[in-house]
């Protein structure tokens, strides 16, 4: 009977407190009274404050007056006054006068210029001329003793340097008015301790890229540095002039420390038998 008592104390509290929260709703609305309170309802609200309307302000006339002047001082005493600047009217361009309209069917004159065809011209450029010469000169490194020389050798000649012998096929130089490029095909054998003869280059030097064929051997180094004695060629001629010799005095040639290598002469043919 007690429990019973209880639990219909709890339902009855429940119930009393339904009014009770709808009159505070939720966390974010604001309170309100309950409908059986008379007169429940907010206040009035005082009126809006009505704020003053934005007047922009009226225009002005000008700058207000300043205490600077704004004439042109005078001259200083013993000079003169510059001239006024100079008005300078502009003309006008005369209006363009239109051609006179020709009928559709009304042929061309006698006296107009056909159109030019289109230039379908075919430009060739034409290879860069080349000045062949009779004489190579090289320059030589002994990487033991750290010594350079300079010799040189004519075009089919056979000059020994240490165990290298050079021999120079051509050697092509270009005009002065065009870009310096010296190159020459050179042969370049070895000669080893048993006396045989080893080729260990073949190939062209540039005398403006020393590295780009360069000789490979592990005590000598060998390379182009120019040309000599151009071939009398036209070219050659008009280019090269020939040196005053009352200006340019002579010169002592020193002797290259490279050596000639003879080639051994042919044997000789013998004659056939006759048969008398």
């Amino acid at each position: 009977m007690i429990r019973i008592a209880a639990v219909l104390l709890v339902v009855c509290a429940a119930l009393a407190a339904v009014p009770a929260l709808a009159q505070f709703g939720g966390i974010f609305d604001p309170p309100r009274p309950p409908a059986d309170v008379p007169n429940g309802a907010f206040p009035p609200q005082p009126p809006p404050v009505p704020y003053p309307q934005y007047q922009p302000p009226p225009p002005t006339a000008g700058p207000p007056p300043t205490g600077i002047q704004a004439q042109p001082l005078p001259p200083p005493p013993g000079a003169t006054a510059a001239p006024p600047p100079v008005q300078r009217a502009r003309i006008a361009p005369p209006p363009a006068v239109p051609p006179p309209a020709q009928p559709a069917n009304t042929p061309p004159a006698a006296d107009t210029p056909p159109p030019p065809p289109p230039d379908d011209t075919i430009v060739t450029e034409m290879p860069t001329e080349k000045i062949a010469n009779n004489r190579a000169v090289f320059a030589g490194l002994d990487k033991i003793t750290g010594r350079t020389i300079s010799f040189d050798a004519a075009i089919g000649e056979t000059v020994q340097f240490g165990a290298l012998q050079v021999t120079p096929r051509v050697c092509y130089t270009r005009p002065p008015t065009e870009a310096t490029n010296t190159d020459a095909f050179v042969e370049v054998d070895e000669v080893t301790l048993k006396g045989e003869v080893k080729r260990i280059f073949t190939g062209w030097m540039f005398a403006a890229s020393p590295g780009l064929h360069a000789v490979e051997h592990p005590i000598y180094d060998v390379w182009l540095t120019d040309c000599a004695s151009p071939v009398n060629s036209p070219v050659a001629q008009s280019t090269a002039a020939p040196p005053s010799p009352a200006t340019t005095p002579p010169r002592a040639r020193q002797p290259a420390p490279a050596r000639r290598v003879a080639k051994p002469p042919a044997a000789p043919q013998e004659a056939p038998a006759s048969n008398d």
